[in-house]
């Protein structure tokens, strides 16, 4: 049976070169970070190269990176680390409905244990969010506001650069979850004018469980999360994950640079499938904007079906899928992003994320079509709802 990933969004698999760079790290070169004889110093200065890798990605500088476990510690990094500067005089806080679980939940649980208040934008029919709304939503005692680059589920990308601006004249702090673009588009944290920014290595071909954090210099985040030693520069205590470490900066080494032709190729890939589907296959409808979106990623519904079923049958054809979040997966309510965007039932129940990476092909995309087809209409058929 063919195995086909169009899950990329959700997770990629590790390059064979960063794989490489992992793998000394978890053979003889095995030392602490932190210790001071030689097998200490050959991890510290595999460390130290990968943060001058990340933060070359970003237009950083290298003080300004923190090794994290990932997107999830990252976005509760930069909320809860702002918000308990404030812990004593509270403050009003600004994100989007539409934002990644590790965001949403964190702003929730700031409001219920600390009394923060919350300020939660809504977006248009097409997933947008209003920057006009932004500004009209800043009051006096807002202290931060937390919206991402780009949404994992629509692909949308979101005017980061204006919005941090509103933020930058008004003395607020600004986070943004970059998780889904970087390392597929160009990034950087001077021109957007962000003050810390999340991104996660397992999202561009490095490991699961490392990502790292830009917070920018000035920007006072205490280490809320895990405390203990000195590490990662006062910010993060723990022994840093070396191997993945080294698999992260030799990921975002290879990231550095143009990426004009792989958005090319994915991109005319992503066209091609979404242009089969809701050319060939009734009661489909794109979900997010059109154009302004990562070149990777289609969300489409398929109406009166149940997204469920349509993921399973793929995935008995070979083909991997998503219904949207992969941190949402287990839970049966239709998309929180779906939803904000007014999405009918019909449409959000019945809403598959296709997202392709460098490993597809057109005879992929064409499997994927040939199987589709027929697996929508005999539910569709099947479905009390669907016109006859």
């Amino acid at each position: 049976m063919k195995k086909i990933y169009f899950d990329h969004n959700a997770t990629t698999p590790v390059a064979p070169e960063v794989k490489e760079a992992m793998g000394p790290f978890l053979d003889d070169k095995f030392g602490n970070p932190s210790s001071v004889h030689q097998a200490g110093r050959e991890a510290r200065q595999s460390v130290e190269w990968a943060r001058q890798q990340a933060a070359s990605l970003i237009n950083a500088s290298p003080s300004e990176i923190v090794f994290t476990s990932g997107g999830s510690e990252g976005d509760n990094m930069a909320v809860k680390g702002v918000l308990f500067n404030y812990l004593k005089q509270g403050g009003h806080i600004i994100t989007t409905l539409v934002e990644h679980p590790a965001v949403l939940e964190t702003f929730s649980y700031m409001e219920k244990f600390f009394g923060f208040e919350a300020t939660y934008l809504g977006v248009d029919g097409y997933g947008m969010v209003d920057p006009d709304a932004l500004k009209k939503a800043i009051r006096k005692d807002t202290v931060l506001i937390s919206i991402m680059a780009a949404n994992n589920e629509t692909g949308n990308i979101f005017p980061v650069k204006e919005m941090a601006e509103m933020a930058r004249e008004r003395g607020i702090i600004f986070h943004t979850d970059a998780v889904q673009v970087t390392g597929k588009m160009p990034v950087d944290v001077k021109e957007l004018g962000v003050d810390l920014l999340t991104a996660s290595g397992h999202k561009f071909n490095a490991p699961k469980g490392v990502g790292f954090q830009y917070v920018k210099s000035g920007i006072k985040v205490p280490p809320v999360l895990i405390t203990g030693g000195h590490q990662e520069h006062g910010f993060r205590a723990g022994t840093g994950n070396v191997p993945g470490i080294a698999a992260l900066g030799k990921a975002c080494e290879m990231a550095t640079g143009p990426m004009d032709g792989k958005a090319k190729t994915i991109g005319a890939l992503r066209d091609r499938l979404e242009q089969g589907i809701l050319e060939n296959i009734p009661e489909t409808v794109l979900n997010g904007h059109r154009e302004n979106r990562i070149y990777n990623t289609s969300n489409i519904s398929f109406k009166y079906v149940e997204a469920e079923a349509i993921l399973q049958m793929l995935d008995m054809k070979g083909i991997a899928v998503s219904t949207g979040s992969a941190c949402s997966s287990e839970t049966s309510e239709p998309s929180h992003v779906l939803q904000a965007m007014g999405l009918p039932p019909m449409c959000s129940r019945g809403a598959i994320r296709f997202s392709l990476g460098m490993g597809n092909t057109e005879e992929d995309v064409d499997y994927c079509l040939e199987v589709l087809g027929p697996i929508v209409d005999r539910l569709q058929k099947m479905s009390p709802l669907f016109p006859a």
